[in-house]
């Protein structure tokens, strides 16, 4: 009752908060049923802070003044087109995790505790103006002692606390919305939240990024397209993780790259082919891929930083999401249609022909269109319009996956407006989806062999008692098919461990021959 009490009161001060920037709206498109003169006693008269703006942007300002957890929130949101609406979800993937700097004091005080030496013995110099700061941590310039240039990064103070009262909040706000409006279900808004907590909860300790950088450095070694800062993990704690400074060019800075003389175009190949490999063939990729976290080097080459926010696929959603994904792009809607239905993402009760039509509906007008218009961001914008029609659940584990498509999208067209992006995903599609798709197919197959041969004993003892005979008393069994039955009790027979190992030779065989 007390946590009712509590977010009552937090999300009426919220409410007044999207008041103030004429953000309500998003009240209505959610349906909920609060009757709007209720709302308004509550919040009062629409304000003008977000005069000017469109709705979304309105929206994103909002969630922008409520703090650091609800910036993040907002960037959960950009993928949840089925949720929001398009237009709303391109506006909220805008939003950029910037807050304002806290004291160098502040700062020092906490690298000397976590590392349990003070400034001065672990660094030759400390540049006390951080020169980036989010809404989790803050990052400092400095040298070691054998003049080797290094960041510094230092949780922001009183932030566990901060994101644990928000995120309990977030929790009880989905469970009112799924009291509230039953059939959103299927959106599955509580273990969004709870996938959001993991990703905060990790982002909240700094060893865990490190070790987050140290094993990507690994799947890139020997790939120079694709670099990492190395992680010093002597200066590396909880609250403190240092890494070797970055030299290079942002990324998002078109004009430095044009005037160092760098070629867009293999830029941009060279980051989504390594965004492809992390994803599709890794199965662990960075998630936070924007204009800050990303430098080139003299030779096109990338350099990442900050793996706050990394995502993991298993082999099977791999699979089935670059068949999906490989599907729509080259217009293949029933092989599309047919990876939603294998990985559980469709009920089998829908029509796969119905959805591979409704697919193509929506892939078309997306696809038929000059390669520089080509746009995931529509294509999963225009996907998630279908959802409802379909009873298609919510897969936490790939909202992370949708964003970072959409933002290095973006990123991309700002490098090189021209490029053909999505005739480089096709091919990186093509190179990465034929292992993860082996191995689905193995799976597919043993699970198959096996069903059949737990199937077996069942069969035999149906056969076993058809081979009775009708005697006017009733059922009588052959004599055979009582000893047969006895067996059974007592354990496999040789006879059925013959039929097994039968099975399973066809099984492997049928396997070798279609997929061979």
């Amino acid at each position: 009752m007390l946590r009712a009490f509590r977010n009552l009161g937090r999300a009426i001060g919220l409410a007044r908060t999207l008041a103030r920037f004429d953000a309500l709206f998003v009240l209505d498109r959610l349906q909920l049923p609060v009757p709007r003169s209720m709302v308004a006693l509550v919040t009062g008269r629409p304000g003008t802070a977000g005069k000017g703006l469109r709705p979304g942007q309105r929206l994103a300002a909002a969630l922008q003044a409520m703090g650091p957890s609800f910036v993040k929130l907002g960037q959960s949101l950009s993928t949840r087109a089925d949720l929001i609406g398009t237009e709303l979800a391109a506006d909220l993937a805008e939003l950029r995790d910037r807050m304002a700097p806290f004291p160098a004091a502040e700062a020092r005080r906490v690298i000397a505790e976590q590392l349990d030496q003070s400034i001065e013995e672990a660094f030759a110099t400390f540049e006390d103006v951080p020169v980036a700061a989010a809404s989790i941590a803050q990052v400092h310039f400095a040298t070691l002692p054998g003049g080797i240039e290094v960041a510094v990064k230092v949780l922001r103070p009183g932030i566990e606390d901060l994101f644990a009262r928000d995120l309990d909040l977030f929790e009880w706000l989905a469970e009112m919305l799924e009291m509230l409006r039953p059939d959103l279900h299927r959106l599955r808004p509580t273990e969004v939240v709870r996938t959001i907590r993991a990703a905060v909860d990790a982002e909240l300790d700094l060893r865990m990024e490190a070790a987050a950088a140290t094993e990507m450095a690994e799947f890139f070694a020997g790939d120079p397209t694709f670099q990492v800062a190395d992680v010093d993990w002597r200066l590396t704690q909880r609250r403190v993780m240092t890494a070797a400074r970055v030299r290079g060019t942002p990324v998002g800075d078109r004009a430095a790259l044009l005037a160092a003389g760098h070629n867009p175009e293999r830029i941009v190949r060279n980051l989504i082919t390594a965004f492809m490999k992390q994803a599709f063939v890794f199965g662990f990729f960075h998630a936070d891929l924007h204009h800050g976290n990303l430098f080139v080097d003299q030779d096109d080459n990338l350099i990442a930083v900050d793996f706050g926010i990394t995502g993991r696929l298993n082999p099977e959603t791999r699979a089935y999401v670059a068949e999906m994904l490989l599907g729509m792009l080259t217009g293949d809607f029933r092989r599309a249609a047919d990876a939603h239905f294998r990985a559980g993402y469709v009920p089998r009760t829908q029509s796969m022909d119905n959805f591979a039509q409704a697919l193509r509906s929506i892939a078309s007008p997306v696809l038929d269109r000059p390669a520089r218009e080509i746009s995931i961001a529509r294509l999963l914008g225009q996907m998630f319009e279908v959802t409802e029609t379909f009873a298609m659940r919510t897969q936490p584990q790939l909202l992370l996956l949708q964003k970072t498509l959409v933002v290095v999208e973006g990123l991309c067209r700002e490098v090189a407006p021209d490029a053909d992006l999505w005739a480089i995903a096709r091919d990186c599609l093509r190179e990465s989806s034929n292992l993860p798709r082996a191995a689905v197919i193995a799976r597919e197959a043993v699970e198959s062999s096996m069903a059949a041969l737990r199937r077996i004993p069942d069969l035999m003892q149906k056969a076993e008692l058809a081979a009775g005979t009708f005697t006017p008393d009733g059922l009588k069994l052959h004599p055979d098919s009582e000893a047969a039955l006895t067996r059974r009790k007592r354990g496999t027979s040789p006879r059925q461990l013959i039929i097994y190992a039968v099975v399973v030779v066809i099984a492997l065989v049928f396997f070798l021959r279609m997929y061979r």
